[in-house]
């Protein structure tokens, strides 16, 4: 049996991806030629049920102030994972990045949340049952 790779869970993240994995307040806005977008927060705990690590939330700027919040994962000292980042236009700048304890409860986008992780991990049993491994326990 083969493993899943990272890429596999990629794929699964970014075919999962929609207006309902967004923030309500971004769904009007949502574009399928821009479908990162407003997805960080929601991935990012999604690939912290199947990969573990450490949840990290930087600052967005726009002309030096700042505009939002952007998350991402961190796995070790050398790697972070951060599939939403193209979501950003050239004038949105990422700045910054600490680690956040991971909430005891979702509170903040629980359903998006409970609707992203659902669907990736039936596109990655899919997966799995075209001969790669075994899908990671939330």
């Amino acid at each position: 049996m083969e493993p899943l790779l990272l890429t596999d869970i990629e794929a699964a993240v970014r075919d999962s991806w929609g207006p309902d994995t967004a923030t309500p307040a971004h769904r009007p806005h949502w574009d399928p030629g821009n479908p990162a977008r407003d997805q960080c927060g929601v991935t990012a705990l999604v690939l912290n049920d199947l990969l573990g690590g450490e949840l990290i939330r930087g600052e967005v700027r726009v002309d030096g102030e700042r505009v939002d919040f952007h998350w991402w994962n961190r796995l070790g000292p050398a790697l972070e994972i951060d599939l939403t980042r193209e979501q950003f236009a050239p004038h949105e700048i990422v700045s910054g990045g600490a680690v956040i304890e991971r909430p005891a409860e979702i509170v903040r986008l629980r359903e998006e949340y409970e609707l992203l992780g659902a669907r990736v991990r039936e596109r990655l049993r899919t997966r799995a049952g075209e001969g790669a491994g075994a899908v990671p326990a939330p």
